[in-house]
């Protein structure tokens, strides 16, 4: 690929890569938020009137407690519908530049970029293998940063445990599990604050040395910058 047309098909991502970190660190806050009022309900303990689902479609009225804990549940589901699309958006970007600075085509099909996370059996390594095809296509002269394993190995377990981040029951069931088995709702919690902490220098990490190579690679044949480019770059 010419000098131009690589130019011409890399894409900004300091601010895709700023957004990608707020959203990390905006779903990491939440779930340590869960994560405290997981240890109130298990502190309060069940009231004598039984889990909120009483079975067979009948619910009893919520308490305070229980009810401000749904609260805090769909703000953090929301916060981690919003830190999934900027982090897939930032995923794309840096997959699109890795496509440009390699001249060869990704691993993986575009379609998996959105689908992988949620596919049986293909969301357990598919998008760590996303992630770790665009390191190796940006920067091939360098290993995988090992936060990238570090992330990756603590959404497994988040994602795993059976009440983390694909649990399919519904909020009354979680405060269930909380007045009988706070520890796996806990280890499910704090498996994905680490993850988010571990995403955002991943994200960080990765970006920078994206822009290393991007830095490398946008020079004339004497050696100087290609300066209008390289300064869009450090603009954004």
């Amino acid at each position: 690929m010419s000098e131009n047309a690589v130019r011409d098909a890399l894409c900004s991502v300091r601010g895709s890569a700023r957004l990608a970190v707020t959203g990390l660190g905006l779903a990491g806050a939440a779930w340590a938020v869960r994560a405290v009022w997981h240890i109130r309900l298990a502190m309060a303990g069940e009231p004598a009137s039984g889990p909120p689902d009483q079975g067979e479609g009948r619910h009893r009225p919520l308490n305070s407690l229980e009810d401000s804990y749904h609260l805090v549940s769909t703000a953090g589901s929301l916060l981690t519908l919003l830190c999934a699309a900027l982090f897939i958006g930032w995923l794309g970007r840096m997959r699109d530049n890795a496509r440009a600075l390699s001249g060869l085509p990704p691993r993986h099909a575009g379609i998996w970029v959105y689908v992988s996370w949620f596919v049986p059996v293909a969301n357990l390594w598919i998008p760590r293998g996303i992630v770790a095809d665009i390191h190796h296509r940006s920067a091939p002269d360098r290993k995988l940063p090992v936060v990238v394993n570090v992330w990756w190995a603590l959404w497994l377990v988040g994602m795993v445990t059976g009440v983390g981040l694909m649990y399919d029951g519904d909020t009354d069931d979680v405060i269930a599990r909380a007045y009988h088995g706070v520890t796996t709702l806990l280890v499910a919690d704090l498996a994905v604050v680490g993850a988010a902490v571990a995403a955002i220098l991943m994200v960080r990490a990765l970006t920078a040395e994206q822009l290393v190579h991007i830095g490398a690679r946008l020079r004339t044949p004497s050696g100087d910058p290609l300066k209008e480019t390289v300064r869009a770059f450090d603009r954004d």
